[in-house]
């Protein structure tokens, strides 16, 4: 079996790239070649390719590449069928569509996103559904080598293929130099996610009054951490002051273009920070993302949507982006960070609340999941990563192997208990609070200076294995069992290109709000 699986949609491909497709398996053709020096097989699989899918298992071959369901069915006949360490999805959205989770929070107004575009249903063993709570428990390690949406000239697919086959680990400390930026609304929440990864977050860097003109000396550093406002199909990403609610640039891609090192790992809080948008739609210049990996980032961690998180502390946004930086800094693969990230996240509470199951759906991986950046801590009895350097030998390439799948054996474990055991969300058009609830709910965003809230109601779905769980809990703690949450949604005031919404999410018992959770528009 193939400890890695590169799957493609090869006529996708050919549609946007002609005759160039031969340059682009020639790239592929490299890369293999390089994780064999390494000591693990990679294998290429074309979706769309009846034959090779027939030899695979019952799914058909994808004839829509755009069709989420066609492609979540033949991305599962293929990993139940290789069961690899690594599955790596080749293309942007046009070769290999994300998958279309509905938003828990959508109102169509201070959050239009109908759907959360994910990429985590891949990493999921339940088949294909629009409903995020059916994907809580994530079992595989996934990232995506995309390449432009919309795309005409190969080279920028086949530079990230060079740069995953030529990629080499370095010392942690080579990663503890950091660029950490926020807005000044929200210095105090990435502040302690700089101080929860590197130790201290005194070298933040907060917008206004500060960026976009950021030194060559502050962007060469390789782990990037970064809490500002994005918006659909736009390159920059943005401040916001204190004292008016102005939005000024903060980072803008055509800024980085050949300035960021080789082997940088970015984690981006903002709205849409891994929305992988036809540069067409912004008059040719490809997103920061994109522009990340163009100049040899490693690995990029970003939002295909509107995300969320709170002004001071950390939740939704900061965590999942705090989990999987501090495992890249302790030498985890960037595949398994994420993994292990997702599965931190979905364990953090007893119930998934509607923010955080959109927060779940949304953050996307982009670079090859192999990549190990920060070199591991000896293992004492076997290499616990990926060689990055020259060829290793069968015994040690064996070795690996081992480690690996003891690794995957346990978070396949992991993410299966997950998904039995913890509640979630789910959107009720019947439940409604009370006059008095209401009246809490309305103070509450009044005094969070929400102007036109409205109320959104959840109950709270909890799989058989949870129930008798709670119900051991409340015997045992004579407490009460959570049973709805309510969430208002509504906007601050503030000006720029990026509407200021804030939600407040309140956890409900018998009618009464025993937890509150205030979040804003990243």
């Amino acid at each position: 079996m193939p400890d890695k699986v590169i799957v493609t949609n090869m006529s996708a491909l050919g549609a946007k790239y002609g005759s160039e497709l031969k340059t682009i398996r020639s790239a592929l053709r490299r890369l293999i070649a390089a994780d064999k020096r390494r000591g693990f097989e990679t294998r290429l699989v074309a979706l769309d390719d009846r034959n090779a899918m027939k030899s695979l298992g019952t799914a058909p071959a994808v004839t829509d590449a755009t069709d989420p369901q066609e492609n979540k069915r033949a991305i599962d006949s293929v990993y139940k069928a290789l069961t690899p360490d690594y599955l790596v999805i080749l293309g942007a959205v046009d070769v290999v569509t994300h998958q279309d989770l509905l938003n828990p929070v959508y109102d169509g107004d201070d959050d239009p996103d109908r759907f959360a575009f994910s990429d985590l249903p891949y990493a999921c063993e339940a088949g294909y559904s629009r409903k995020p709570q059916d994907f809580i428990g994530p079992t595989r390690v996934v990232g995506r080598i995309p390449d432009l949406a919309g795309g005409t000239d190969a080279r920028y697919l086949v530079r990230l293929l060079k740069i995953a086959a030529s990629w080499r680990s370095s010392p942690r400390a080579a990663y503890e130099a950091h660029l950490g930026i926020s807005t000044e609304t929200w210095k105090s929440s990435t502040g302690s996610s700089l101080k929860a990864l590197f130790g201290s977050g005194d070298d933040l860097q907060v917008a206004p009054p500060k960026g976009p003109r950021w030194t060559a000396s502050q962007l060469k550093r390789r782990s990037h951490f970064i809490n500002c406002h994005g918006a659909d199909a736009d390159f920059r990403f943005y401040g916001e002051a204190k004292s008016d609610g102005d939005q000024p640039v903060a980072h803008a891609a055509p800024r980085l273009s050949g300035k960021i090192t080789t082997g940088t790992v970015a984690a981006v809080e903002c709205c849409y920070g891994s929305e992988l948008y036809d540069p067409g739609l912004a008059n040719g210049q490809m997103g920061i993302c994109s522009t990340y990996l163009n100049d040899g980032a490693y690995g990029f961690l970003g939002s295909t949507t509107i995300a969320y998180g709170p002004s001071s502390g950390n939740e939704d946004a900061d965590l999942i982006c705090q989990y999987f930086l501090r495992r890249v800094l302790d030498g985890a693969s960037l595949g398994r960070a994420f993994l292990e990230a997702r599965q931190e996240f979905a364990q953090a509470s007893a119930e998934l609340d509607p923010f955080s199951l959109k927060t779940l759906a949304q953050f996307t991986l982009l670079g090859d999941p192999s990549v190990v950046p920060v070199k591991a801590p000896p293992a004492p009895l076997a290499a616990s990563a990926p060689a990055s350097g020259p060829k290793v030998s069968a015994s040690a390439a064996k070795a690996q192997r081992v480690a690996r799948n003891d690794r995957r054996r346990e978070l396949v474990v992991k993410g299966l208990t997950i998904s039995a055991t913890r509640a979630t969300a789910v959107r009720s058009t019947t439940l409604k609070p009370s006059s008095a609830l209401r009246k809490k709910l309305v103070s509450l965003a009044r005094r969070a200076r929400i102007r036109r809230p409205r109320i959104q109601s959840f109950t709270i779905r909890r799989p058989p294995a949870a129930a008798r769980a709670e119900r051991v809990a409340v015997r045992t703690r004579k407490a009460a069992t959570p049973t709805a949450f309510h969430v208002v949604l509504g906007r601050r005031r503030g000006s720029g290109p990026v509407p200021p919404v804030s939600g407040i999410v309140a956890k409900v018992v018998d009618g009464r709000i025993i937890s509150t959770k205030e979040v804003h528009r990243r």
